[in-house]
């Protein structure tokens, strides 16, 4: 379980805390009021990357420890610092309902005769104990083998005290058949000549004497 050392945030600016190398940071919950804390940033810039969004993470520092859930991080577009972090505070005994992302695992004997594995979801919701929270649930990939096996929410194994909320019969991943898309060749367009007809032809050359006098009439 991670820990973090924290104090309640005093008078000072966020951009003044940040200037000195600490995050502002909120921690609140269903029974406990919204408290706005300091967090040291190379520390939470830390825990962040290891906990993400699916592990808990111990407050230390502002009376009783409280067992937290990162629920929202901000970071600078530009530089990928950190701004600003929510902490959700757990109820004691009882469960929590939060989505957890799936890692595909193992590889699908399906793939090696040329087919294709598609998968169609990428996290599932479930209830769980707190000391029980994955960071992420597996899915075993070496059960495909013919085309169209597949996997539901359903075959995915959880923890003991965790329940699926999610649909049990969806699919997160199945075989499907791979096929060559035909290529269409547009063929290049015609190239077309115009020639004068015959007589057209010969209307011209007879002009060409006829407007020759007329010239030199007028001379």
């Amino acid at each position: 379980m991670l820990t973090l050392e924290v104090k309640e945030r005093g008078t000072e600016t966020a951009e003044h805390l940040r200037k000195n190398g600490v995050v502002p940071a909120v921690f609140y919950g269903p029974k406990e009021k919204s408290t706005a804390i300091a967090v040291d940033a190379l520390r939470l810039q830390h825990v962040w990357k290891e906990a993400g969004e699916t592990t808990i993470v111990t407050l230390k520092g502002v009376g009783e420890d409280k067992d937290t859930l990162i629920h929202d991080a901000q970071f600078d577009a530009v530089t990928g610092r950190l701004l600003h972090a929510d902490f959700y505070v757990l109820e004691k005994g009882k469960k929590l309902k939060i989505k957890v992302p799936l890692e595909f695992v193992g590889l699908a004997p399906a793939e090696k005769s040329g087919h294709i594995v598609v998968k169609t979801l990428h996290e599932v919701e479930i209830e769980v104990a707190p000391q029980e929270l994955p960071q992420h649930l597996e899915v075993d990939l070496s059960k495909l083998i013919n085309v169209g096996d597949h996997i539901t929410a359903a075959d995915i194994k959880l923890p003991p005290s965790a329940s699926l909320l999610a649909n049990a019969e969806e699919i997160v991943a199945s075989v499907k058949e791979f096929k060559e898309e035909a290529v269409e060749i547009t063929p290049a367009p015609e190239t077309i000549i115009l020639t004068a007809k015959p007589d057209e032809a010969a209307a011209g050359e007879a002009a060409a004497p006829a407007e020759e006098k007329k010239e030199k009439a007028d001379k």
